[in-house]
């Protein structure tokens, strides 16, 4: 993880990567991938850049997916609520409630969007995509994130693999296992960072 670290560091301090160069006027989302099992080292990794960066002068953002969403729950009055029902809940109807709660539209990308948006902000790393699964699916998240038009990069972190395929389109692989079937693949506008270079 130490080489990953200091590759995205020469890659997020690069005035060129920040000013979204060779972008074509295409949205600024890129996809970093890392195993399952190297989460908590991942997680540790986007702070400790997030400090390096912000020592540089580059005023960077971290933002928990998982922890956003259960702050906007706890917020409406709805967390302590799901806590003492999940037991009297089918597992179908919590995931219904939770992706009614998180809504990409009209709920979580906006509220995303509001602490990500910020003029001193250059850059914005969203990590905790994992642990929304299934009821709220980062192909959601890319698809309602795209019109948005953030003027800064936008990088997530995805467990699991992120392929493209002349025909096939876009597919995310959570865990490196879930598969999008054939027919629902879209095609994300968002950069495999594996294949960025300097």
């Amino acid at each position: 993880m130490a080489d990953s670290s200091e590759r995205l560091f020469k890659i997020f301090s690069s005035p060129d990567f920040l000013a979204l160069k060779g972008l074509a006027n295409e949205v600024p989302l890129f996809i970093q991938t890392y195993q399952p099992r190297e989460e908590d080292t991942t997680r540790r990794m986007a702070y400790a850049l997030e400090s390096r960066l912000k020592e540089q002068g580059i005023e960077t953002v971290v933002v928990d997916l998982f922890t956003m969403f259960l702050a906007q729950l706890e917020e409406e009055g709805h967390l302590s609520r799901i806590i003492e029902r999940e037991k009297s809940l089918t597992k179908v109807k919590l995931i219904d409630t939770l992706s009614n709660l998180s809504d990409p539209k009209t709920r979580f990308i906006p509220r995303l969007v509001k602490s990500i948006d910020t003029p001193d902000v250059k850059l914005a790393l969203l990590i905790g995509v994992g642990r929304l699964f299934p009821f709220l699916r980062t192909h959601n998240i890319l698809e309602n994130l795209q019109p948005t038009m953030v003027g800064h990069p936008i990088v997530l972190f995805f467990p699991g693999e992120y392929t493209q395929e002349d025909g096939l389109g876009s597919q995310l692989r959570l865990f490196g296992t879930l598969t999008t079937p054939l027919l629902q693949r879209p095609y994300y506008r968002a950069f495999n960072l594996e294949h960025y270079r300097l």
